[in-house]
């Protein structure tokens, strides 16, 4: 058995290998770049050795650091995770010769899965279902544009060296197959080094199916299932989820098996991924099921296969990699309940999704499902790597339990001011249609977007938590609060903005709705579904000159700190009259207009309740 384990990889991924290597007794090494380290997998880590500069092609990318790092600290076995070189048969290569345990599959394997043109021609002989289409090895224009109309549009364009949405293009009428194919290529060129393609019939109703695989080094190979990784936002899966929606039991053997003699074709060891494309415009069909691609590695995804079941990938890795068998056969092995996962980006839907980096200064995933993450409260989200910094579970022994399961995850959640799209996939999984598991393929997020983006003001109940929350506070500071009006219920009402809102909320019910609140600056932050909405108290006031325009009212309990102005001074609209101080917020009171200070109820050091009148300011004629 592996002793000590360094991973090659860091943020979530690392910390969740180092929570399987712990608990079966294996120490670990952490590898790290500058921009990592004060990170979480670095401190998790039995020890971490720092290997360059915050680019991953300085750092993470560079095999002989990696290797030097597992010699320098007496590692006997290195793990990749996934990303960065997991899928790269020279540095497998590498590692194997430097006489250390590869916890993956072999390079060749690896290789022979890696061009997808070659991996096509190799499982349509292992009898694997291929999507129509063409892999030759006539790469001219002329060619390919001949074989895309006998193929008939839409059609797609990939990369053969393609992977993560990249070199991949879509063509929907034979006028525009030249202009796209030159794109692809371009950036397949860029991304990957080889500007080859390879062309699909571009399916209709696209369902991305995927069947988890392991095997070892006895010759056994066996299969956990299916996945569904149908939510995708630009080729990127957002949501995942285990069993697949649908899938009755003579496709899942189907699917299953070609998944079993896709591996059996390379000598698969290890864990892998067969990702297949399905056409679901009349349900799940076993003959409408094509082969796309493996993934000589540990997904993501991994987790939702764990929770269904009871099995740990990573544990297994870390055994076959030792040598041992499987640890199960394939009759031990079955569906229990329901498991989906949601990828938390650190980006901003109302803005196109655009990266968000910077500090975390508050950073709660609360208490309930699974959470993988790699970052933590007062950590910082970098420009350099992945945008995800948490996967969140959610298990049931149905689908809409799983749902329901995953959607509470959302309400405890609370992460400022890094953006993420938490509310976004609160909203995609509770909509309508996902929700019933109807009508869902790849395309999903797209036809829906303007339904699921989340919406940019706080709803009421939002503004009524953040009034509770300051009531609350002040109760506690001020003891019992009153809020008596003649023929009226007694109420309590705070005066609030949010941005240039502003609105005074009366709470009858102090009961809180138990949405997560904090105190921030000048204002506090309530939380709604994951999405912050950030409040401050505001003044009163109508906007026009009436009588009582001029009244300067308490906003919320709380002590005047400071009055900057006497009885019968000059203002002007803006300045500053007093400050308030409460719920650990220092809270400005202002002049509404130009005028002079007729009246002046409080000085430094005055205790105040809610809508005592502080000042009087008359209107300048």
């Amino acid at each position: 058995m592996i002793t000590k384990l360094l991973i090659a990889n860091r943020g979530e991924i690392a910390c969740r290998i180092m929570r399987t290597a712990r608990a079966m007794g294996i120490a670990t090494v952490a590898v790290y770049s500058d921009a990592d380290a004060k990170a979480l997998h670095v401190r998790s880590a039995d020890e971490a050795v720092h290997i360059g500069p915050s680019p991953a092609a300085e750092s993470y990318l560079v095999g002989e650091k990696i290797i030097a790092a597992a010699k320098e600290t007496g590692a006997d076995a290195i793990h990749p995770g996934y990303g960065f070189l997991s899928e790269n048969a020279d540095f497998a290569r590498s590692v194997i010769a430097a006489g250390l345990i590869w916890v993956g599959p072999k390079p060749t394997s690896i290789e022979a899965m890696g061009l997808k043109d070659a991996a096509k021609k190799l499982m349509r002989a292992a009898g694997v279902p291929v999507t129509p289409g063409y892999e030759g090895e006539d790469q001219s224009p002329e060619r390919l544009k001949a074989e895309a109309d006998a193929i008939g549009y839409p059609v797609l364009i990939k990369a053969v060296a393609g992977g993560g949405g990249k070199g991949m293009r879509k063509v929907d009428a034979p006028e525009n197959f030249e202009a796209a194919l030159q794109s692809c290529r371009r950036e397949a060129a860029a991304s990957f080094g080889n500007d080859e393609v390879l062309l699909e019939k571009w399916i209709t109703s696209p369902r991305h199916i995927e069947v988890q695989v392991f095997g070892d080094s006895h010759g056994n190979v066996v299969h956990l299932f299916e996945r569904d990784c149908s939510l995708q936002r630009r080729h990127q899966k957002v949501i995942e989820e285990a069993p697949a929606p649908g899938m009755d039991e003579a496709t899942r053997e189907a699917i299953c098996a070609a998944a079993v003699r896709a591996a059996k074709a390379v000598d698969y060891e290890g864990a892998g991924t067969i990702e297949f494309i399905a056409d679901a415009s009349e349900g799940l069909r076993a003959d409408r099921i094509f082969f796309m691609e493996m993934n000589t590695r540990l997904q993501v995804e991994h987790p939702v296969t764990e929770e269904i079941t009871g099995v740990d990938l990573v544990e297994w890795q870390l055994r076959v990699a030792s040598g041992e068998p499987v640890p199960l056969k394939q009759e031990e092995l079955r569906i229990d309940g329901w498991a989906m996962e949601a990828r938390l980006y650190a980006e901003d839907p109302a803005k196109g999704f655009l990266p968000s980096t910077g500090p975390l200064e508050i950073f709660d995933l609360g208490d309930e499902g699974r959470i993988e993450t790699g970052v933590e409260q007062g950590g910082e989200v970098s420009p350099f790597y992945d945008p995800m910094i948490a996967k969140l579970i959610g298990t049931g022994e149905t689908r809409q339990d799983a749902i329901r399961a995953l959607a509470d995850m959302f309400d405890e959640m609370a992460i400022w001011p890094v953006k993420t799209n938490a509310t976004f996939l609160f909203n995609l999984i509770l909509s309508h249609d996902f929700f019933e598991g109807d009508a869902i393929d790849t395309g999903y997020i797209e036809r829906h977007l303007d339904r699921v983006i989340p919406h940019p003001n706080p709803f009421p109940h939002a503004w009524d938590e953040a009034a509770r929350a300051i009531l609350n506070e002040a109760k506690e500071e001020f003891g019992s609060l009153t809020g008596f009006r003649l023929n009226r219920e007694p109420r309590l009402s705070v005066a609030m903005r949010h941005g240039d809102d502003s609105r005074v909320i009366e709470i009858s019910d102090e009961e809180d709705l138990g949405l997560p609140v904090y105190g921030e600056g000048d204002g506090l932050i309530v939380f709604d579904e994951g999405q912050p909405f950030k409040f401050a108290l505001a003044e009163r006031g109508t906007g026009t000159h009436s009588a009582h325009d001029g009244d300067i009212i308490a906003p919320m309990p709380g002590k005047v700190i400071a009055v900057d102005v006497a009885e019968g001074d000059t203002v002007t609209a803006g300045q500053r009259l007093m400050v308030l101080e409460a719920m650990k917020m220092e809270h400005a009171l202002t002049a509404p207009f130009d005028g002079t200070v007729a009246e002046l109820s409080v000085g430094e050091g005055s205790q105040v309740q809610v809508e005592a009148l502080l000042a009087r300011v008359e209107a300048a004629e």
